[in-house]
């Protein structure tokens, strides 16, 4: 009997350069997870109306010279993928027609990441940036990746996770991708109490914030036991930080490898959109950034 391959890395491209950064990246995470490489280019103009304008009917040889562009994408892609990553089980190449948020949502189900460049061509070729890659991470049905151009880091470099009260999709992630590097893992939880500057005194004058400290230190603990006791090889660097957590996790990241959020926010919405910790980071990681689900 052959053995089942294991769920492949998606990533999903246009002409843009970074979403070569991207197809690089995902090569060598998918060789990483011994795992083969799916690439899709999202071709709208593949369809016989465009969405916007269903009553103007694309010309054919329209059409056809769009796709032979995308091809040569996908070859451009293909060549690059196995240049990084040599040890790859197999790459695959695909013309999806249609926008990339439901060409790609639909590949999530079948993938075990998926990963898209930081900036597309524009509202129609490609915009993976800003909303497609909110709506991705916010409904994608496995992990989402988004890459912009890499940055040199020291090869020892952390992994760094988000902890919050909805963590454990993000810190299964982390901590797989950690022992995956052989990196250190930074557990970042953040707190952060809203008030006026004489307030915060107050409460600093009166110890509280020390004793909050202490508690959070705890919860920290209690949240990551279960995970150390998995991953025993993982060394793991906790940081309590009284700060908003999207400022903190940023501060942090300037000198990671990858940064590991959840999707989901603690607030009356949580579960129902992105949070708005993984918007920022979304928008402004200086590193690759992870958003599990």
């Amino acid at each position: 009997m052959i053995p089942q391959l294991r769920k492949p890395v998606v990533v999903g491209i246009d002409g843009a350069a970074s979403a070569l950064d991207a197809v690089r990246w995902a090569a060598v995470e998918a060789q990483r997870r011994g795992t083969g490489l799916r690439v899709v280019c999202c071709d709208v103009f593949a369809l016989v109306y465009l969405p916007d304008v269903p009553t103007v009917r694309l010309p054919e040889s329209f059409r056809n010279a769009v796709a032979e562009q995308a091809a040569q994408w996908l070859q451009q892609a293909r060549t690059a993928a196995w240049q990084q990553a040599p040890r790859l089980r197999y790459v695959r190449t695909f013309i999806r027609p249609g926008t990339p948020v439901p060409a790609l949502l639909d590949e999530s189900k079948r993938a075990q990441l998926v990963v898209v460049g930081s900036r597309g061509l524009g509202p129609v070729s490609g915009a993976f940036a800003g909303s497609v890659a909110v709506e991705l991470s916010a409904h994608a049905e496995c992990p989402v990746a988004i890459i912009r151009r890499p940055v040199a880091t020291e090869p020892d470099a952390p992994v760094v996770v988000g902890v919050d009260g909805n963590a454990d999709h993000a810190l299964e992630t982390a901590f797989e991708c950690a022992a995956q590097r052989r990196a250190p893992l930074e557990a970042v939880h953040a707190w952060h109490t809203v008030g006026t500057a004489r307030a915060w005194r107050n409460f600093h004058d009166e110890g509280r914030a020390a004793v909050l400290q202490r508690e959070e230190e705890r919860i920290l603990d209690e949240t990551l036991a279960p995970w150390c006791e998995k991953y025993l090889d993982v060394e793991v660097r906790r940081i309590v930080a009284q700060d908003k957590p999207a400022r903190a996790l940023l501060r942090h990241a300037q000198h990671a490898q990858l940064v590991v959020v959840g999707s989901r926010g603690r607030g009356a919405f949580a579960g129902l959109v992105l949070g708005a910790t993984s918007q920022q980071l979304v928008h402004h990681a200086p590193c690759p950034l992870i958003v599990a689900g």
